[in-house]
């Protein structure tokens, strides 16, 4: 497998979708990701990411334009203990209640499947980052339909322990635009990490297509300390 460029991957793809990127800083010293929501109709685009608590949550930028809520509005990214969980949808609150119960991150997503919005049937994609005592992993993991087919779904777990310097994997609902909207296939890209926050996030939402970009949420996270700093970019201000 070839590292990409995460610039050439995003500005080559008019619609991914929802996007997520998780990895490590190219001075090793923080675990990095990433989350972007893109939009082609209306009610995709009226949103906005807020900070909410020690993670973040969509709401509609202008309330009187929001005409269903139910796949739109969620949590993206929560904090359980020394874990950072992102996805696209409201899986972040079943991966977050199991996992306090004790179950794993593949256990707590077997209790899901992907959205429900014939004809696309977009996947599901989630990640976790676990930082214990200087030491980092993390995982992503993509629920699909079996090529279309809603009475099957695919369910992919990718596991990646003591992730080196300056890499990190991308994965998104949608290989490109086009009706339906054709899902994710293969693994997550191994790209490139490079910059401090604010050169990456400047680097994902300036590379991302101009007319269907919506918001982006990037964190750093120090992983001697735990320490965290992110930046939100909304497109509607």
């Amino acid at each position: 497998m070839e590292m990409m460029s995460l610039a050439a991957q995003l500005s080559k793809n008019a619609y991914p979708g929802r996007g997520i990127v998780i990895g490590k800083s190219e001075d090793g010293k923080y675990a990095v990701t990433a989350y972007f929501i893109m939009g082609r109709s209306e009610n995709s685009r009226n949103r906005v990411f807020v900070e909410d608590g020690e993670g973040i949550r969509t709401q509609a930028f202008d309330p009187a334009k929001l005409s269903d809520p139910s796949l739109i509005i969620y949590a993206p990214v929560r904090v359980l203990g020394n874990k950072t969980i992102v996805t696209n949808g409201d899986q972040t609150d079943t991966i977050y209640e199991l996992m306090d119960k004790q179950q794993t991150f593949e256990q707590s997503l077997r209790t899901r499947e992907f959205e429900p919005d014939e004809p696309n049937y977009t996947p599901r994609i989630s990640g976790i980052m676990h930082l214990d005592n200087g030491k980092y992993s993390y995982a992503m993991s993509i629920l699909k339909s079996n090529n279309g087919n809603p009475a099957s779904c695919n369910r992919y777990t990718f596991a990646y322990e003591n992730p080196q310097a300056g890499e990190g994997r991308f994965i998104h609902t949608y290989m490109s635009d086009g009706n339906p909207l054709p899902s994710f296939e293969g693994e997550p890209e191994w790209v490139k990490i490079s910059g401090d926050i604010d050169t990456f996030t400047n680097m994902v939402w300036d590379n991302l297509n101009e007319d269907n970009k919506v918001s982006l949420f990037v964190r750093y996270i120090d992983i001697a300390t735990g320490k965290y700093e992110s930046r939100i970019i909304n497109k509607n201000k």
